[in-house]
């Protein structure tokens, strides 16, 4: 079973990275492939099921979420804080670069990555094929940005907390400063980008800062401008993500109230509200399509027994002798596995294995929490094939996912890397 498994992923990783298949055929049809070969028949579609059940509360989230921001961008809520960070980015690829990590990194405070990256990439392409920048580096600093950006409602936290039977702030406190370092890290790699750039491209020091790139919006965007509305529009944006956050509520039943208040405060008409609505369809379906594959293939994996046979197998292989180094191993690890596992296989299935073995060797629990919270789908969801995310940013910013996996990985590596040193010299878990 466990190496029905590992082959199973490496197919669909070869299909998808080889472009072979596109990853909407690939999460249905290697999962379907491997379940028939383990000889589960006609199980495998209760499998699907159980798995498609699972993520519907999450894709209703992506698709309302999705209509949401679409709306209020549509909308202008956004413009003031766009033309500001691109106003201070002016022309210079290297305030360009950092902007766009800024931006990102402000976005990725409601914790979607998927709604990160479908506000950052659209208001910062133009600027990117204007001055010819390399456009992987606009996906690579995007992730970078909303990757540490690791925050206690995003995903990873709630899992770990939720798999170990731990508070999300014993797990996040400690790792306040560890996070700070990781910015650091963020807006110094964004800075190297951009100097990159700005020599590839020819720009002299100084040269640009001065010429302020301006937006120029068709006459079909400024018609659904509503600049009037504009604190309204935030007002109500604050009030949805303080309700997810504070009042604990379920995010499909906030954004699904948002995008009926969004549509009435914007666009009364009910012609203009049937628009917007079909002006976002279509990467709304897109997102819901994919997440609803993956959740086919979760479901399949984990009702079959192939991903406890999988993870019980990674274990079995440590050495003793490495095992009370296993937190800080598991720092080092915890981002690559994000190409391997998802976040949920990983989290309810590895992770209570691997802080069970670490427990027999007197290793906290907690301290297994926070290794794979500085990598396992933070710093890694934004390359991962596993995550619907990773493919929407390589679509919005026009480049390959195979290019923006080689280009982006080494330095969200080198993130997760870098804050694994930072939690050993704090004594967060030991070396």
């Amino acid at each position: 079973m466990a190496l029905l498994g590992f082959v199973t992923i490496a197919v669909l990783l070869a299909l998808i990275l080889g472009k072979k298949m596109t990853p909407l055929g690939a999460l249905i049809a290697v999962p379907v492939a491997a379940a028939v070969a383990g000889g589960f028949g006609f199980q495998t579609a209760g499998f699907m099921l159980r798995g498609i059940q699972s993520v519907a509360g999450v894709a209703g989230m992506f698709v309302f979420a999705i209509l949401y921001f679409g709306i209020m961008t549509d909308a202008g809520m956004l413009d003031p804080i766009i033309d500001r960070i691109l106003a201070a980015a002016g022309s210079d690829p290297v305030r360009i670069v950092i902007g766009t990590a800024l931006l990102a990194l402000l976005v990725h405070l409601d914790g979607s990555g998927a709604v990160t990256f479908l506000v950052t990439v659209p208001v910062m392409l133009p600027l990117y094929e204007r001055l010819g920048m390399d456009k992987r580096v606009l996906a690579c600093a995007a992730s970078l940005a909303a990757g540490v950006n690791f925050l206690p409602w995003t995903g990873p936290m709630i899992r770990a907390a939720a798999s170990l039977h731990l508070t999300v702030a014993s797990i996040f406190n400690p790792l306040l400063p560890v996070q700070l370092a990781g910015l650091v890290f963020v807006f110094s790699a964004a800075w190297w980008l951009g100097r990159r750039e700005a020599k590839r491209l020819g720009f002299r020091q100084g040269q640009g800062p001065g010429e302020i790139f301006l937006r120029e919006l068709t006459k079909e965007q400024l018609a659904l401008r509503r600049p009037n509305r504009f604190w309204i529009n935030l007002a109500l944006t604050l009030v949805l993500i303080t309700a997810m956050i504070a009042a604990k509520l379920d995010p499909v039943a906030v954004f699904m109230v948002g995008v009926v208040l969004a549509l009435q405060i914007n666009y009364s008409d009910i012609r203009q509200q049937r628009e917007r609505i079909d002006a976002h369809a279509r990467a709304a379906l897109l997102m819901a399509a994919i997440l609803f594959a993956a959740g086919a293939f979760t479901g399949i994996m984990k009702e079959s027994g192939i991903l406890a046979a999988m993870a019980k197998s990674a274990v079995s292989v440590l050495p003793r002798a490495a095992a009370p180094h296993l937190p800080f191993v598991l720092g080092l690890l915890s981002m690559p596995l994000s190409l391997v596992f998802d976040p949920d296989s990983f989290y309810f299935g590895v992770l209570p294995v691997l802080a069970e073995t670490g427990r027999t060797f007197g290793i906290p629990t907690v301290q297994m929490a926070q290794a794979s919270v500085l990598g396992q789908m933070t710093t890694g969801f934004p390359v991962s094939p596993l995550t619907p995310a990773a493919f929407l940013i390589a679509g919005l910013a026009g480049i390959e996912f195979r290019d923006h996996q080689q280009f982006a990985f080494p330095l969200l590596l080198g993130a997760s890397l870098a804050m694994t040193a930072v939690a050993v010299i704090l004594g967060i878990f030991p070396l």
